[in-house]
């Protein structure tokens, strides 16, 4: 017999669930009636306890932490982490922010460690099975969060990460479909290869600690722009193994306006592509297996 050919696999992840009741609600709808088959669960979001209702409500959803250390409130006692949040929620607005700030020991790394915890015993004490955890803003990919995600995260029987190694296929002909925002494509761009040597740099320093990634990983570049013909070129440009595809899905209501993102309409959007016929014929053509990490090294 020849060898075993590799599969062309995808899990389609919705970020930034339990940042408003909009968002819970679309990647509901995203996953049973379209492609999306995990979402990432923000513990600190304004509707983290209707996040859990769909979970549970939808046991097939597969279901990560979106770790946030950046972005709003902790959910640990102020007192206990006075390094990394005051009053007004986390003193540091960008994963390079903190990341500068570890540089200078600015940050204590058992301040760090205490949050991680917090948002891992929140998920777990609301009975939600979480398989996997990301980062919001990729911010699990600072060495010094990653090292401790390695060490935390399996003792809550979370064994895999998300990779930000990204694959940008066809950036000319996206530039191009948008270009009267050429240059946040850009940015978003290099902010996507920065964290990809970032990830692979994390990675290299926890050697047997490290958890099980997808191969590739799809969608920092195409934030706020994933489009039909952007889903088509990243489908055509798949690659055997393992790949991730990250997307935004939500409903634009009063609660999303206020939370601290700049996606609103983009969400609705990328719902409507998500749901839609087209992506799953595409999918099927192409004979790409949609899984969850569930799946992932099995």
């Amino acid at each position: 017999m020849g060898p075993t050919l590799k599969k062309r696999q995808l899990i389609i992840t919705a970020d930034d669930l339990g940042l408003a009741r909009g968002i819970n609600e679309a990647v509901e709808k995203a996953h049973r009636d379209g492609v999306v088959t995990a979402a990432s669960l923000i513990v600190n979001g304004g509707a983290f306890e209707s996040a859990v209702d769909v979970l549970k409500r939808n046991p097939r959803l597969d279901a990560g932490l979106h770790l946030n250390l950046t972005e709003g409130c902790p959910v640990t006692p102020l007192d206990r982490i006075p390094s990394l949040a005051n009053s007004s929620g986390f003193l540091y607005h960008h994963p390079f922010e903190l990341l500068k700030a570890l540089i200078r020991r600015r940050v204590r790394l058992i301040d760090l460690e205490t949050e991680i915890g917090g948002q891992l015993q929140k998920v777990s004490a609301s009975g939600v099975r979480v398989t996997h955890l990301d980062g919001h803003k990729h911010v699990h990919v600072v060495p010094q969060v990653f090292d401790l995600v390695c060490r935390i995260a399996p003792v809550y029987g979370i064994l895999a990460v998300r990779s930000t190694v990204e694959r940008a296929p066809k950036l000319c002909s996206l530039i191009v479909r948008n270009r009267g925002a050429a240059g946040q494509v850009l940015k978003q761009y290099v902010f996507g290869k920065t964290l990809s040597a970032t990830f692979v740099m994390a990675r290299s320093r926890n050697g047997h600690r490290t958890l099980n990634t997808p191969d590739r990983f799809y969608g920092i570049t195409q934030t706020g722009f994933l489009d039909m013909p952007t889903f088509a070129d990243m489908i055509s440009s798949l690659p055997n193994g393992v790949s991730e595809l990250m997307c935004h899905p939500g409903y634009v209501d009063e609660e999303l306006m206020r939370a601290p993102t700049r996606l609103h309409l983009q969400r609705e959007r990328e719902l409507e592509l998500l749901t839609g016929s087209e992506a799953r014929d595409l999918l099927k053509q192409a004979g790409v297996e949609l899984i969850s990490y569930r799946e992932l090294g099995t």
